[in-house]
């Protein structure tokens, strides 16, 4: 089974989100685990977003990217555009993909249900892609 790291900047929107897409969607086809540049807290939109379409991320928490090991993913996604922020050991794993997706925080909540539905179809090939 193949581990996916998805990385962003606070880890509070785009990588949760990501994260609770490839937790549903892959389930037992792949690991996940998501990150920030420096932890934070679960966007509370990000969770209301989520909500509307069935999938719960309440329960997901935030965290450093510090506190994980490259070796231990073979894709890594970032969702900022913060890849040249990471460490090579993560820029360097078997799949590295950097998204590039808008920062929903701080918009009204349009954003965050199109942003939503962006990461649902990149994690959508993502898996197909990691079979």
């Amino acid at each position: 089974m193949k581990k996916v790291m998805f990385v962003c900047k606070k880890n509070s929107c785009r990588s949760q989100m990501a994260e609770g897409f490839a937790r549903t969607l892959g389930d037992g086809k792949i690991s996940v685990t998501s990150s920030g540049l420096e932890g934070s807290k679960v966007h509370p939109t990000a969770i209301q977003v989520m909500s509307e379409i069935g999938i719960n991320i309440s329960k997901q928490t935030s965290n450093s990217l510090s506190d994980f090991n490259p070796e231990d993913y073979d894709a890594v996604i970032s969702l900022c555009g913060c890849g040249v922020n990471l460490p090579n050991a993560w820029v360097l794993r078997e799949i590295f993909e950097d998204w590039q997706l808008d920062d929903p925080d701080g918009q009204p909540i349009e954003t965050f249900q199109r942003v939503r539905d962006e990461i649902k179809q990149r994690v959508q090939k993502l898996i197909q892609s990691l079979k």
